[in-house]
């Protein structure tokens, strides 16, 4: 059976002598692993759109829930994430946490969505990368049932809670006056920080990147998705950390490493 979908490349390795294995979330079936033979081969017509992050048409010839790269056309190789060693990292993480959490053969059309517009974002838009960063990783959780609860504090309901920090294992806010110091890890969200935070989860997702934190909020905002998404998924990513081995380098522009388990 042939199926006709668009689909990008999360992951690819090689097969034999001139295959690849390949990892690819589809438009119309979701996570596939897909065979795609002689791709390596000088002159294949395979051969962009087998790339890490190539987004391309795709004909698929399955047989016994087994499939086949028949034919590609790349519609978009993201030129600009590639020349960029960093985005290249950037991008690479977003892949890697998307194949993590996305079910095999279960489309899912808004995470779909969420990757290539966040890669879009790192080819196309003068962000900065920390922010990028922290919206794919907050809106994220949101698409699969992480979504924290932002619009007041947990205990006492107020809208603009003061000092608030947001829980890691809860997911919610909490107030000073609310905490009774038994709570898990969690923290601090600046009024610019859960400003953003509800923009990325109850905003318009056509307008995900249109708004600015200066250096502080950035780095208190990266700080804060990133810390989430590792306290709810539970786990590691060596992009992530390539990534980070990067942006250290960068004058004022590093990444805040993540706070030990416990810190309150």
């Amino acid at each position: 059976m042939l199926l006709t979908t668009q689909g990008i490349v999360l992951r690819g390795v090689d097969y034999k002598e001139s295959d690849k294995i390949l990892t690819v979330l589809t438009r119309d079936g979701g996570k596939l692993t897909v065979r795609a033979k002689g791709c390596r081969r000088k002159g294949s017509r395979l051969a962009a759109s087998v790339q890490l992050l190539a987004w391309s048409d795709m004909t698929l010839f399955e047989y016994r829930d087994r499939y086949t790269l028949n034919d590609a056309e790349p519609l978009e190789l993201f030129w600009g994430v590639r020349s960029d060693v960093e985005k290249v990292a950037l991008g690479s993480y977003f892949a890697e946490v998307t194949e993590a959490v996305s079910g095999e053969g279960q489309a899912d059309p808004a995470v779909l969505s969420l990757l290539l517009n966040s890669l879009y974002a790192l080819d196309k838009l003068d962000r900065p990368l920390p922010l990028v960063k922290a919206v794919f990783e907050l809106k994220l959780l949101s698409l699969i049932g992480y979504e924290p609860l932002l619009d007041a504090c947990a205990v006492c309901g107020a809208v603009e809670p003061e000092d608030a920090r947001l829980q890691l294992a809860e997911g919610m806010l909490t107030c000073a006056k609310c905490r009774s110091g038994g709570e898990g890890p969690s923290v601090p969200v600046s009024p610019a920080v859960l400003t953003a935070m509800r923009r990325v989860v109850y905003g318009d997702p056509k307008r995900l990147f249109s708004f600015a934190l200066d250096e502080g909020g950035q780095k208190g905002f990266a700080r804060a998705c990133e810390r989430f998404l590792m306290t709810q998924l539970d786990r590691s990513f060596r992009t992530l950390e390539f990534y980070k081995t990067l942006r250290v380098h960068e004058d004022g522009g590093a990444v805040p490493p993540a706070a030990p388990a416990g810190e309150t």
